[in-house]
């Protein structure tokens, strides 16, 4: 159990932010997102005034927060003869060419069939910890139908050189994706902070209401009759960023149903993006290193396809 006192500082927030806040400070906690606390309002284990707290409530200065745990179940990720498509592997890291409609890591509801199961199986025990057992070596993510290259840590020290590359921007990502609409600028650099939708916390938005920085780059390769095909180099990697920064500039990418729209081409499902490029130093000797992947079937039968309309 865990009392807080909401102190002027504190005054106005809601009261799953300021749980949250207090808890990532206490190393015994086992909340660790916003989320869980969420969770633990609803199943009545949170109190203001030692009265069950309402999910919606913004707390006042004085007011005793009481904090009942309940530890997370625990979850065993299974190894799966999954096939894999391994572009590249040594002892430190390997670089996997992810098929559209695959799950990178379980998650609540869909703990079979992902990425990590399968990495799991191909990789034993050679994988970092870093990311916990529910994302073993995963140092990024792709959406479940973002195609394309991915790097996997097989060990701690490689996790962190390679994730200090990507906070450092050096780790390059180069995609590719149609669009919806005919992109009129050559190239442009999509400068617009990313946060959780304040009326949808499972999209993310551009806001400025606790946000993070997302700076996207991209230019245009073809124009076709109602859409445009496009490079992107992400200079961030926040959470569906190159979506969320597409659907601003009102040429959502073709297939997203979440942040485009429902009214998509027929029998498509799923965004039409793909993560082509990967340049990074290699974290043990040094060596710049560089991938490149063919845009996978779907891609080039929907190019064919909207270049004849």
């Amino acid at each position: 159990m865990f009392i807080f006192y909401v102190d002027c500082l504190d005054e106005g927030l809601r009261l799953d932010v300021f749980i949250a806040s207090k808890m990532k400070e206490n190393p015994s906690s086992v909340i660790i997102s916003r989320s869980y606390v969420q969770k633990l309002i609803e199943s009545e284990n949170v109190f203001i005034d030692d009265k069950i707290a309402n999910k919606n409530t913004k707390i006042k200065q004085g007011q005793k927060i009481t904090v009942q745990e309940i530890p997370p179940q625990e979850i065993s990720v299974i190894p799966e003869n999954i096939p894999l498509n391994i572009v590249y592997e040594d002892n430190d890291l390997l670089v996997v060419n992810k098929d559209k409609g695959l799950v990178v890591h379980p998650a609540a509801g869909n703990y079979s069939g992902t990425l990590v199961n399968a990495l799991l199986y191909h990789c034993k025990e050679s994988l970092s910890g870093i990311g916990g057992y529910i994302r073993p070596g995963i140092v990024h993510r792709l959406d479940k139908d973002t195609s394309g290259l991915l790097i996997v840590a097989k060990n701690d020290a490689s996790h962190i050189e390679l994730s200090r590359q990507i906070a450092a921007h050096s780790f390059y990502r180069r995609y590719e994706a149609i669009v919806s609409g005919i992109v009129k600028q050559e190239s442009q650099t999509i400068n617009k902070p990313i946060g959780r939708s304040s009326s949808d916390r499972k999209k993310m938005a551009v806001t400025s209401h606790n946000s993070k920085e997302a700076i996207t780059h991209y230019e245009v390769i073809t124009r076709y009759k109602n859409c445009t095909h496009v490079g992107l180099v992400l200079e961030t990697g926040r959470t569906h960023q190159i979506r969320v920064h597409m659907a601003s500039m009102g040429h959502p990418i073709v297939g997203d149903t979440v942040y485009g729209g429902k009214k998509q081409p027929a029998k498509f499902n799923g965004q039409c993006l793909h993560a082509k490029e990967i340049s990074f130093v290699h974290p043990t000797v040094k060596e710049k290193m560089h991938f490149n992947s063919d845009l996978p079937q779907y891609f080039k039968d929907y190019l064919s396809r909207i270049s004849w309309e």
